[in-house]
């Protein structure tokens, strides 16, 4: 069966690693390059302008392959795909610990509604829509009893399943979290006035003709929005709609934690911007399970995020 992709992401169209000079005027003292490939499952790039650039932009890719071979789900061997395929991960990466204790705060935050665990009703979903059937209720109910961040045991030595046949996914936080790692390894270098897009965006500083980087919101409805301005700040947005099960485009790929089932679009997309990219996407993708009330005592509790 041909993977379904769970989110449609906010992209830079490009062919796999290639890289591009960009001119622009003046203030800048060397010329903008930009890497273009493809990272996490989403077109990427990674632009900034430094007389070494070459060489920075080959030590990034070379950290995105990294960082892919611990949160892909499609890479048998990633640590992702190690967890959901023997139910536990011992001596874990750090990174993964990490993007897992920021899931477990917007787990708590969103009383739920964001939880990673979700994975195996997702390929229950995706499979039997695949065969041009929904699933029958019986076997809903009885993965959805393998479902729960709190059926999730974490520590520094082992990451474990409570269950059998347990599955997570990532996809709802990972390409932030992979852009936030790419702008700390550029900024630990040195650099400032970086854009970085994994599938979401974290800008390093601005543009370096010195004023902010311009990022589009692509809703995927061929509506575009007004630019988003970006300086030391990030931005991911999730598509409800982005992908659907069934052919007939009835049937959103978004399900619902408190129920097992496909929930109804309650918006078109949802942007959220934010510091880290990693907490944008984890709230952008619980936001679209909330109405305006719920969504707002989401954001509440991150003060420094915000709906655009």
């Amino acid at each position: 069966m041909p993977a379904i992709s769970r989110r449609r992401f906010l992209t830079i169209f490009a062919a796999a690693g290639t890289l591009a000079t960009v001119p622009f005027a003046s203030q800048a003292q060397h010329p903008i390059r930009t890497w273009k490939g493809v990272a996490m499952g989403s077109a990427a790039s990674i632009s900034l302008s430094h007389p070494d650039s070459d060489k920075i932009l080959s030590r990034a890719t070379r950290e995105l392959e990294r960082l892919e071979n611990i949160f892909s789900l499609y890479r048998d061997h990633s640590t992702l795909a190690q967890l959901n395929r023997n139910g536990v991960i011992d001596a874990p990466p750090f990174e993964f610990l990490e993007c897992l204790g920021l899931c477990g705060t917007i787990n708590r935050a969103s009383t739920g509604l964001f939880d990673p665990t979700v994975q195996s009703l997702w390929q229950l979903y995706a499979q039997s829509y695949s065969q041009g059937q929904a699933p029958l209720s019986a076997s809903i109910q009885e993965t959805f009893s393998r479902t729960g961040w709190d059926k999730v045991l974490i520590d520094q030595n082992r990451v474990a399943f409570k269950q059998p046949n347990m599955a997570m996914t990532l996809n709802g936080i990972a390409q932030g979290y992979v852009a936030d790692r790419i702008a700390t390894l550029l900024r630990n270098d040195g650099l400032t006035d970086v854009l970085i897009n994994t599938g979401e965006f974290a800008a390093l500083g601005g543009h370096p003709e010195g004023k902010d980087w311009p990022v589009s919101i692509d809703t995927g409805s061929g509506i575009e929005k007004d630019k988003v301005m970006l300086r030391d700040r990030a931005l991911a947005t999730s598509l409800p709609n982005g992908t659907f099960f069934d052919q007939a485009g009835l049937v959103g790929h978004i399900l619902d934690p408190r129920t097992g089932k496909p929930a109804p679009a309650r918006r078109h997309s949802v942007s959220v911007t934010a510091p880290k990219a990693a907490l944008a996407d984890g709230l952008s993708t619980a936001i679209c399970l909330m109405n305006k009330e719920e969504a707002d005592q989401l954001l509440g509790q991150f003060p420094s995020a915000k709906m655009v």
